[in-house]
């Protein structure tokens, strides 16, 4: 009986702090129920030792290219939802990061700040997840085939484009977000394996760079089709929504297409 209240009790402040987080001004809602938000939750209903578990989701969202910014503003959502009167089980309409705690702030912003010293020092080519590339090396290797297609005289967007596969995680939770993007990776990895670059595009796009030719449509329907029979076989998926897979025209300039990768990786 303590579990299943302690439970409730976890799902019930994470859905008013989505809620709060999406109110005060969250831009993409489909990257914020990270693992490490339930972690926070649970912190906060269970253990009461809380800074791990807040620093962790600070280094998450740095990670998955949330701004120090919506970050707090996050937070700041977080302690309103925490700090309204009992009885009060709307959303909060004041968040305001000033409103923090000073510890709070300054040890979120800090492991924020220390995962994107990381992330510029030890850049990794793979996403440890899902063995797809990062995004950061999808950008450099649009960049060379834009150099490529320049020294032709040709436009790149002629020869080629972007499959992307983003699966409807916004009811999604925990853990299931996770297995949702490896089951994905799983299929791009066997729909396209003629040495195409495929890559993790934020927490929940996957994208593939691959030439255009009388094969790509077959390859977009096959895709589409294997991630959906995937998750329809694991019951613990069932808060997943529809899978899109669509094919992306590349820009005119690497520069474009730099801000096409910056878009979708919070989308």
């Amino acid at each position: 009986m303590d579990r299943e209240r302690d439970d409730g009790a976890i799902r019930t402040l994470r859905t008013r702090w989505r809620e709060a987080s999406l109110a005060a001004g969250w831009p993409f809602p489909s990257d914020w129920a990270l693992a490490e938000v339930e972690e926070v939750c649970r912190a906060f209903v269970v253990h009461g030792e809380t800074a791990p578990a807040l620093n962790r989701l600070a280094r998450a969202r740095a990670q998955t290219g949330a701004g120090l910014a919506e970050s707090l503003q996050d937070l700041a959502a977080l302690h309103a939802v925490l700090t309204t009167a009992p009885g009060q089980d709307g959303v909060p309409t004041a968040v305001d990061p000033d409103a923090l705690p000073v510890a709070m702030l300054r040890d979120f912003a800090l492991a924020w700040a220390d995962m994107l010293s990381h992330q510029v020092g030890e850049r990794e080519a793979e996403d440890g997840l899902t063995g797809l590339a990062t995004t950061a090396y999808l950008r450099t290797r649009l960049r060379e085939v834009y150099r490529e297609a320049r020294s032709r005289e040709e436009r790149c967007g002629d020869e080629f484009c972007l499959v992307l596969v983003a699966p409807d995680l916004s009811r999604a939770t925990g853990w299931s977000r996770l297995v949702v993007m490896v089951l994905v990776a799983e299929v791009i990895r066997l729909v396209f394996d003629s040495g195409e670059t495929l890559a993790a595009v934020g927490p929940s796009v996957a994208a593939v760079l691959v030439r255009r030719d009388d094969r790509l449509r077959r390859r977009i329907a096959a895709t589409a089709w294997l991630v959906k029979r995937r998750l329809a076989v694991d019951p613990d998926l069932d808060d997943t929504g529809p899978v899109r897979v669509w094919q992306e025209r590349l820009p005119a300039t690497p520069e474009a297409a730099g801000d096409l990768i910056t878009h979708l990786a919070r989308t």
